[in-house]
This record gives structure tokens, C-alpha cells and sequence, in this order.
């Protein structure tokens, strides 16, 4: 086995949202990440992002363009994704005050609130400790982030601010209330990355 076939392709959901932003994080790495905005495009990446930006939106852009039983299906066979702000309400098992008519992928087992840490004007930066990264602490950047009210008996809870879950991992699933990538630190992009290496190299396996 080569290595290029190990070299995974991200895909980062493109329809509305900071994705440039995850694009370039990922490029820093070394690593091939591509916008999703298709169902071509999504057939071609062995993992997904899907960023910051405005949830019940990019639940109706998801509908409309057909993306959301596809990705949905990927999901739940397995491929790893990554969520941040409004991306961890898309992968959330349960939404406590999203819209009637907004789906959500039930990716990971977590109870998530909106705009928890309040509006666009009690947005804030500070540094708080993940498990496993050591020091520094690692600088995080909330703007109308989401707040995680409850997590299931399976999700491993890797930083918290508040009291409140703050990054968390189940399975194949990765979200962060926070935006990662809007600081200079690749740490949790790497994270995830060692996961979806792990993936590709267990189905080479199989």
C-alpha cells in the first residue's frame, strides 16, 4: 500500500459559511481539501467539514440541492466528519430551539442551543485546555456559537468553557462550538486528520 493511497481528500461543505477558511487550514497541512457543492463533488472525498455560518440555511441549501440524503447516507456508512459552530448543529442529534422545517444529520449524540453564547456583539476570544494537546491551551474564537446542553453516554468530551462541552467526539464524528479555523492553530485539523487516516487504512484493510 503507497502512501498516496492513503492521502485522504477532504471535502468541506461550500454552500453558505466560512468554508474558505477550513480550505486553507487544511492546505497548510499539506492536505488536498476541495469545496462540496455537488453530488460529484461529494462522491470524491473521504471526509467532510462543514463550517460555520447559518444553520436553518445550510439545512435549505442542503434540501435544494440534493445534498442531504446523499450526505446523510455517507454519514451513517461511516465517513468522518468535522463541525464547527453551525456545523456541530447540523451533525447534533437534537436541537433544542432549531426551526420545524430544519434537519439535522443526528451524527452525534448531543443536545445543542443556538446562539448559546449569545449574538454577534458578545462574540469573544480566549484559550482553554483540550485533552491531549498539553500546552499551550488552545485559543478559541466564539461568534453566535452554539452551546452544547447535554451529550450522550458515548460522546467523549474534550474541552469545555462554562460548564458546557465545548469540543466533543463520537465515533466518526468531530464538532467544536468554537471556529478553529480562524486561529493559527492546526491542532484539532490535525485531530481530525489522524481519524480519517484511521479510517481510510482500516477499509484498505478490509
Amino acid at each position: 500500500m503507497t502512501n498516496a493511497a492513503l492521502a485522504p481528500r477532504i471535502g468541506v461543505l461550500a454552500l453558505q459559511g466560512a468554508f474558505d477558511a477550513h480550505v486553507a487550514m487544511f492546505r497548510r497541512l499539506d492536505v488536498e481539501a476541495v469545496c462540496v457543492r455537488t453530488l460529484d463533488q461529494l462522491a470524491h472525498v473521504d471526509a467532510m467539514v462543514f463550517p460555520g455560518g447559518e444553520s436553518s440555511t445550510m439545512s435549505m441549501l442542503l434540501e435544494s440541492s440534493g445534498l442531504f440524503d446523499a450526505v446523510n447516507a455517507r454519514l451513517h456508512d461511516g465517513m468522518p466528519a468535522f463541525g464547527t459552530c453551525a456545523g456541530l448543529i447540523l451533525l447534533a442529534s437534537t436541537v433544542l430551539d432549531g426551526r420545524t422545517d430544519q434537519r439535522f444529520f443526528g451524527a452525534i449524540d448531543i443536545a445543542a442551543r443556538r446562539n448559546g453564547y449569545g449574538r454577534q456583539i458578545d462574540s469573544f476570544e480566549q484559550s482553554i485546555p483540550v485533552a491531549g494537546f498539553g500546552e499551550p491551551e488552545f485559543p478559541v474564537v466564539f461568534i453566535r456559537a452554539p452551546i452544547v446542553d447535554s451529550v450522550g453516554p458515548d460522546v467523549d468530551v474534550l474541552a469545555s468553557l462554562n460548564g458546557h462541552p465545548a469540543l466533543c467526539r463520537q465515533g466518526n464524528a468531530l464538532v467544536a462550538a468554537f471556529h478553529p479555523e480562524l486561529t493559527g492553530d492546526v491542532r484539532i485539523h490535525q485531530l481530525f486528520l489522524r481519524h480519517v487516516h484511521a479510517r481510510i487504512a482500516a477499509t484498505h484493510r478490509q
